[in-house]
């Protein structure tokens, strides 16, 4: 089988088109995508709203969905984030008869959904592009930045020079930088 044709098969099958596959797709991300949500909201009820229309918004645009551009999970939480900064909009246009449209504990929940929801996204984006650069590179990012050992005990580990460590360290990065803007996200510089 080739290349293209499992990539178009495999997207194909990540496309919620009946309602088993959209059962299965809400059991695999709604509880996370509840979390993010409570997270960044902290209401419950607005929470699941968020979920729901999420689901509703990927049944309705599954044949926009591109699985080679992102992940499915990746593609129903930048749904979700755009919800979540709606949903605390919104809110923020209605405040409690106590405070005062446009205060600044409105703006200030506004910016905390958005970074909540930024935040979750660049994790799962960060994620998928650690998959997509090299063992070799994926290692030396694990080991440095998610499981903090000293580059003295990594290159001791691997049998190489500090110096070498810390060069690999360089190009790594340098790898999941231009994979993550590959995937769309940019940076300021």
């Amino acid at each position: 089988m080739s290349d293209a044709f499992a990539t178009r098969r495999r997207a194909h099958r990540l496309r919620p088109g009946t309602e088993a596959e959209l059962r299965r797709e809400y059991a695999e991300h709604g509880g996370n995508l509840f979390a993010m949500a409570y997270r960044a909201l902290g209401d419950r009820g607005l929470a699941e709203e968020v979920v729901q229309e999420t689901f509703v918004r990927a049944w309705r645009a599954a044949d926009r969905f591109d699985a080679e551009k992102s992940s499915r999970k990746n593609w129903l939480f930048t749904i979700a984030r755009n919800l979540i900064v709606d949903a605390a909009r919104r809110r923020s246009k209605q405040p409690p008869p106590a405070r005062t449209p446009g205060s600044e504990e409105d703006d200030e929940a506004i910016g905390r959904a958005e970074d909540t929801a930024e935040k979750a996204i660049l994790a799962i984006e960060v994620e998928e592009a650690l998959h997509r650069i090299s063992d070799e590179h994926r290692h030396v990012i694990l080991e440095v930045h998610y499981r903090r050992k000293p580059y003295s005990d990594i290159a001791r580990e691997m049998g190489v020079p500090s110096g070498t460590l810390r060069s690999r360290m360089y190009y790594a990065l340098k790898s999941l930088r231009q994979t993550l803007e590959e995937m769309g996200r940019s940076f300021q510089t």
